[in-house]
């Protein structure tokens, strides 16, 4: 864990489900928690309100971000107000545009001038972060989720993408890139590399952070035992 106390970025749990939610606050190297509607649904949330009172519990005064769940503007905002009111932690995460790419901006512009905290999540080009950063530019404190997984899925290499995002960012002080949809834990150690101030890590990456600096011999041979116990486990013969 020494290398965790070493790292330039800050890392929040992603989840939904709330006894992990609880698990993680007791770590003292997760420094906040963001969630959305996808992992919300996948933990089998009902009561969307609910859930947050228990996760804002949970997490101590740590930051969490919450989702708007409308893809109508207005709709939006009083969902955006509504989740705002539930503690000074609370950052809401408004996409970068709806469904029929109208972009955000003024929304997000008016929220932050406000003094909401937006999260504004969904980004995947640099186009998308000048234009967030422009809307949040004199507001409240804020994120943007630039999901650096999602470049990555597409065969992009989205560090250099992350490197001139940040540099964008660097006359906004009170504006925080975050690296969202990590694909391995890796990303993290890329993240604090860059001097992205936070990382998003769901629990099945965070589960090898035990990993980190592990003797590779030691891993080889544990890799080899692990093929044979499961070959005989298997009862395979040849």
């Amino acid at each position: 864990m020494n290398a965790l106390a070493a790292l330039r970025t800050k890392i929040f749990g992603d989840g939904a489900d709330l006894p992990t939610i609880a698990e993680l606050a007791r770590l003292p190297y997760i420094r906040g928690f963001t969630t959305n509607p996808t992992l919300m649904r996948k933990a089998g949330v009902r009561d969307y309100a609910s859930f947050a009172r228990e996760a804002i519990a949970a997490v101590d005064g740590r930051p969490i971000s919450f989702e708007v769940l409308s893809d109508d503007f207005a709709e939006m905002e009083r969902q955006a107000r509504t989740i705002a009111s539930w503690g000074g932690n609370v950052y809401v995460k408004i996409p970068i545009t709806n469904t029929r790419r109208e972009p955000s901006s003024d929304l997000i512009r008016r929220l932050s001038r406000d003094g909401v905290k937006v999260n504004v999540t969904g980004v995947l080009t640099l186009e998308q972060v000048d234009s967030a950063s422009e809307a949040l530019r004199g507001g409240a404190p804020a994120n943007i989720s630039f999901f650096a997984g999602r470049v990555a899925d597409t065969g992009r290499d989205p560090v250099p993408l992350v490197t001139c995002a940040l540099r964008m960012l660097e006359p906004l002080p009170l504006v925080e890139l975050i690296w969202a949809s990590p694909r391995e834990l890796l990303n993290i150690f890329q993240a604090s590399e860059l001097g992205c101030p936070i990382i998003t890590v769901t629990n099945d990456i965070l589960k090898k952070l035990t990993l980190v600096g592990k003797d590779l011999n030691d891993f080889s041979a544990e890799t080899v035992q692990m093929f044979v116990d499961d070959a005989r486990g298997a009862g395979y013969t040849l």
